[in-house]
């Protein structure tokens, strides 16, 4: 009879492409891995794996069985959620998160789920949300919020929430009477997100339409960005949910322009076919603090 663990590791050596990954993902051995994939060659009579080169290929009749192996895999796990007592449901969900939601309500989420899921751990990664979406493909995370902009048909995806963009800088910067044009900003660096994102785009964009050469000082910490805007070093583009502190002290100060900013719009996804049923409460849950999250800083509608 086909054994679930056998099946479980067996959708593990497809979804990573070999005996090793998904050995480091399973926190077991190859010669475990290697074992286990025998086992359920022997049980059905037929190759699952066939050596190209160096290389392992799954075979036609792998490709059968996962289907079926990942539906199986989603039952139980849908079966433990809906009968198991929630203390008994031990998992690990690999996070991957941008780092807005660092700053703003990942450490409800983290609370919500420990009180909900104790047996249930988190391995959270802070990354761009390009990577993240890199990641949630190569199933190297289990959930990924990030902008929405960046999904595909590979995930589910439910919103999490907007939040709106803004100029900021010191108030010892020597900027002209607001609304300030793109120009009199031009003047000064942007400091705002690393270059590979979407915001950092859009920015160099709204300068380079109206024929504006401008410095763009892309930081991969928000920390770092909000840092240098502190410091004088230049004007800053980032949430404003994030600099709030900062704002009511004085240290800095929210920037009128003629150029208005987008808002971020960020959604929590998960793998479509993923057998692991967490992800999708874990998603779900992310929906539920966000919310909260935003009534309470006034952005329940996303303006």
């Amino acid at each position: 009879m086909l054994d679930l663990k056998s099946l479980e590791i067996f959708v593990w050596t497809m979804r990573l492409g070999g005996y090793r990954r998904a050995a480091e993902r399973l926190n077991t051995t190859q010669p475990a891995v290697s074992a286990r994939i025998a086992q359920l060659q022997d049980e059905l009579g037929v190759p699952l794996f066939e050596r190209v080169g160096r290389r392992v290929a799954p075979t036609p009749q792998a490709m059968i069985l996962l289907t079926y192996a990942e539906k199986m895999l989603a039952l139980r796990a849908e079966l433990m959620s809906a009968v198991a007592d929630r203390s008994a449901i031990r998992s690990v969900i690999r996070l991957g998160v941008a780092e807005t939601v660092v700053h703003t309500w990942l450490s409800r989420l983290i609370e919500r789920l420990n009180a909900l899921y104790p047996a249930v751990s988190l391995e959270i990664e802070v990354e761009t949300s390009p990577n993240l979406r890199d990641a949630l493909a190569r199933h190297e995370i289990e959930v990924a919020v990030m902008l929405a902009s960046y999904t595909d048909i590979r995930f589910r995806a439910v919103p999490v929430g907007s939040y709106p963009l803004g100029w900021v800088a010191s108030p010892s910067l020597d900027l002209p009477a607001e609304p300030v044009s793109l120009a009199d900003l031009a003047a000064w660096p942007i400091i705002t997100f690393s270059r590979t994102t979407q915001p950092y785009g859009v920015i160099r964009e709204m300068f380079s339409a109206v024929g504006l050469s401008v410095r763009m000082f892309g930081n991969s910490s928000l920390a770092s960005v909000v840092r240098m805007a502190v410091d004088a070093v230049g004007v800053s583009v980032i949430p404003t949910v994030i600099v709030q502190r900062e704002l009511a002290e004085g240290r800095l100060r929210l920037i009128r322009s003629q150029a208005p900013l987008p808002g971020m719009t960020f959604c929590a996804a998960y793998s479509a076919n993923a057998g692991n049923h967490m992800a999708s409460i874990v998603a779900d849950l992310a929906v539920q603090v966000a919310a909260d999250y935003q009534a309470e800083a006034g952005l329940a509608t996303g303006d």
